[in-house]
């Protein structure tokens, strides 16, 4: 058996699985008609369509939530609606999801109809001041759900599947790992973990269904928005959202948008060569700076112009913010790191500052797991007021830890890996003790281990590691959370050559050999002294074999993800 074949085994991808996943049909979708409510959503939406209604789209300003903006806006205009506007709320204004305030805005500005992206399951509040106001709500979302659902004409979240239906949906998951997970003999939506742009954009083919003016097969040209929301949510990248992806690459190669067009320039990124890496490391972080320092209204800009000039003007703004947003982002980790010193025997890292922005520590929280092994939250002081989020990994629930400290917050909620949270600055401790009390409740299993990267094959020969079988790991693209670029371990390697590089030296490059002398370069990034090992030791190495090109010339080397005494 073939290395490339041992990894798809490895990861249990045989039979109908490793064709699907190597071979994602656009066409063997999901009925949209199975998520909740999608029915009543579409029929409210055609009666607006008839009736030439406001409406008024309420996003969020992270990238999930404006790529489904951006999507719903350029379908409704299609189908033939013509009084549609959108509402983006700033950070720092409104905060995450809907408001009271923004809902009675929306209304007095003449709406009749909200449909949100990426938000509305929880706000119970907003949706109720709407219905007073006589303004309907849809909701399209993907975040956690209520146990009893807000006013809305339609809540369509397919994580009410898991609340609505425990035991069949659990059987519909175990069945889906026997038999191909695109039969069409289902009665339930088969798949939980779209995005809320992936729910966005079912919407639009249910719509499809019952309106004209957006022809079927035209709306792939939208899986250029849906591949980059997809992504840079850090959703599971299997079933549709693999698919959506997949082919949503191959329309942002060749995509007619000027403002995505602009920013693949300025972030370097070749249109021909745009992978799901260049999503979540190259564009996500330009547009998510927007937002996070100023207002996502220039994402939104730059997503629906169609002229040139502004396009690239916009991109450029993103890429001077991105890097603003970099040197603020190393100002706030530096601080946190003093204070997560001072507490370094907490089981969760809890830290904040009044200096640090909020729209940045999100970040910072990630760090700081990344190199405490830790779940972390951030928090920005703002005089009586603290607002931040949280990271997490392992069986740690930072939603669920904000869930058990109800009494003593704001607001707060997310999911598990990542959730944000809004107290009294006066809480803090109390909230800080609170979390730990809850982590050391849960009594779980060792978690750093989870954190360690583990290997798709064990090899011996690296004469396999050869430019063909680089080449075949393609196929396995797109890379990201569910489908991690594979990982190769070579045991008993020998240290044959050791530098630094970098303008400070943070760069790891080692030379290292197979047992019978064959070699090959590895580099990790920003690695501290911990990973020097000596030339002559004999190390376990675990790296992505990647295809460099220098000067014209390639060659087989790899990432180094870990490293240890063999």
């Amino acid at each position: 058996m073939s290395l490339f074949e041992s990894i798809l085994e490895a990861r249990g991808l045989k039979g109908h699985l490793r064709e699907t996943f190597l071979h994602p049909q656009y066409e063997a979708g999901h009925d949209p008609y199975l998520l909740p409510d999608m029915a009543a959503g579409v029929e409210r939406l055609v009666k607006a369509r008839e009736q030439q209604e406001h409406i008024t789209i309420y996003g969020d300003y992270d990238i999930d939530g404006l790529t489904a903006t951006t999507v719903l806006v350029e379908a409704f205009s299609a189908f033939g609606f013509r009084f549609v506007e959108t509402f983006i709320p700033n950070r720092f204004v409104e905060g995450y999801g809907m408001t009271v305030d923004a809902v009675e805005r929306i209304a007095a500005e003449g709406a009749t109809l909200i449909v949100t992206v990426d938000c509305g399951s929880l706000s119970e509040e907003p949706i109720a001041r709407a219905k007073e106001l006589g303004v309907d709500v849809i909701v399209t979302d993907h975040h956690n759900v209520a146990p009893v659902q807000p006013p809305a004409v339609a809540v369509i979240n397919p994580k009410r599947l898991l609340q609505d239906y425990p035991k069949k949906y659990r059987n519909l998951q175990l069945i889906s790992k026997i038999q191909d997970p695109r039969s069409k003999n289902r009665s339930l939506y088969p798949f939980l973990d779209l995005p809320g742009v992936g729910v966005a954009f079912k919407l639009v083919q249910a719509l499809q269904t019952r309106l004209d003016g957006l022809p079927i097969g035209q709306e792939k040209w939208l899986l250029d928005l849906v591949a980059l929301g997809t992504v840079c949510d850090v959703v599971t990248l299997v079933d549709e959202n693999r698919t959506h992806v997949y082919w949503g690459l191959k329309v942002l190669a060749k995509t007619k948008r000027p403002g995505l067009k602009a920013l693949m320039a300025v972030s370097g990124i070749d249109p021909e060569k745009v992978n799901a890496r260049s999503l979540g490391f190259a564009l996500g972080p330009r547009m998510n700076a927007a937002g996070r320092l100023e207002t996502a209204k220039f994402v939104q800009d730059m997503l629906l112009t169609k002229k040139g000039e502004i396009a690239l003007d916009l991109a450029q703004q993103l890429d001077a913010m991105n890097a603003k947003r970099r040197a603020a982002q190393d100002d706030i980790l530096k601080g946190a790191m003093a204070q997560a010193e001072e507490r370094r025997y907490d089981d969760v890292v809890v830290v904040s500052h009044p200096d640090w922005n909020h729209g940045i520590v999100g970040i910072v929280a990630a760090n700081l797991l990344e190199r405490y092994k830790k779940p972390t939250f951030v928090l920005q002081e703002m005089g009586e007021e603290s607002k931040g989020s949280a990271r997490s990994y392992g069986d740690f629930s930072a939603a669920d830890a904000i869930r058990a400290s109800d009494d003593l917050i704001t607001k707060g909620g997310g999911h598990k890996l990542a959730a944000g949270v809004t107290l009294p600055t006066s809480n803090i401790d109390l909230f800080r003790q609170r979390v730990n009390e809850y982590y050391a409740s849960l009594q779980l299993s060792p978690q750093t281990a989870l954190l360690l990267p583990t290997s798709d094959v064990v090899v011996n020969d690296l004469s396999e590691v050869d430019e063909k079988f680089v080449n075949q790991l393609q196929a396995m693209e797109p890379f990201g959370n569910g489908n991690a670029e594979p990982i190769l371990c070579l045991v008993g390697a020998s240290i044959r050559g050791v530098r630094r590089m970098g303008a400070d030296g943070q760069h790891l490059k080692i030379e290292v050999a197979d047992k019978d002398g064959r070699r090959i370069q590895l580099i990790a990034f920003n690695a501290d002294e911990s990973w020097e090992p000596e030339v002559g030791d004999s190390m376990s190495v675990w790296f992505h074999p990647i295809i460099n090109e220098w000067q014209g010339r390639r060659s087989v080397e790899g990432r180094l993800v870990r490293l240890e005494p063999a």
